[in-house]
């Protein structure tokens, strides 16, 4: 549990909850209230600052509007993560989140055979119940959530276990294999959290999520990667440079 020193000054015409939050904010902003940190509950932190209760209640509430907190029952009241802000790039999340220095965690849920559904088969370009390799993993960063990740890929287009999965990029390794990434289309979209994805993500269910579907094709052509993703709003966001013709 932490709480910082904040000073007061009681004749000024800033109200009180206000500065309480702006020193909370310069706290959590320069790291001495890192991400994952956990405030003191309320009454402690009333006690300590000598303020009412509501006072404080309002200082917190400011933050969380703010995003820069979050209330979880059972939790209390932590710092959030940082969010990831992904170029909109031919890339694999695993590789960004490790080129921008946020250690990726990967558990695999779902690794092996399974007869192709009629989304993933016409994106791949083969007939629904064609056997294909699908693979279903949660990424973490930050000890956190991230990211529920669902990959459809052609059968026999390369070896790999789950097991390097956990340690590996999908895109790495792929391109390790020899499939050359060339193009990909995908679209971006949003849509509440189901039950399952909730309780994976640790969200409430309805909760809303980013989607990001991408279909991949290497040098020839060919669909390699069917890929039907959902992100923690929270913590994650798509970027891109528009440029006026």
């Amino acid at each position: 549990m932490q709480g910082p020193t904040v000073t007061l000054d009681r004749g000024s015409p800033v109200p009180l909850y206000f500065q309480v939050a702006q020193q909370l904010e310069a706290a959590i902003r320069s790291g001495e209230l890192p991400p994952g940190a956990r405030l003191d509950n309320e009454l402690d932190l009333a006690a300590r600052y000598r303020l009412s209760r509501p006072t404080v209640r309002q200082a917190i509430q400011h933050l969380v509007d703010k995003g820069l907190l979050v209330r979880k029952r059972g939790v209390g009241t932590q710092v959030v993560q940082a969010q990831v802000r992904r170029p909109i790039e031919l890339t694999s999340l695993h590789d960004d989140l490790a080129a921008a220095g946020a250690e990726p965690r990967t558990q695999v849920l779902e690794f092996g055979p399974a007869p192709a559904g009629e989304e993933a088969a016409e994106r791949l370009g083969v007939p629904a119940g064609t056997e294909v390799l699908r693979l279903r993993r949660l990424r973490l960063t930050g000890g956190e959530p991230l990211a529920l990740l669902t990959n459809v890929l052609p059968a026999g287009l390369f070896d790999v276990t789950a097991e390097h999965l956990a340690e590996h990029g999908l895109y790495e390794t792929l391109r390790s294999a020899g499939v050359n990434l060339r193009i990909a289309h995908q679209t971006i979209g949003a849509r509440a959290a189901t039950a399952a994805e909730a309780r994976l993500l640790d969200e409430r269910r309805g909760t809303p999520l980013l989607t990001m579907t991408r279909t991949a094709f290497d040098d020839n052509g060919s669909a390699v990667e069917y890929g039907d993703h959902v992100y923690r709003a929270d913590r994650y966001s798509f970027s891109h440079t528009l440029v006026g013709r």
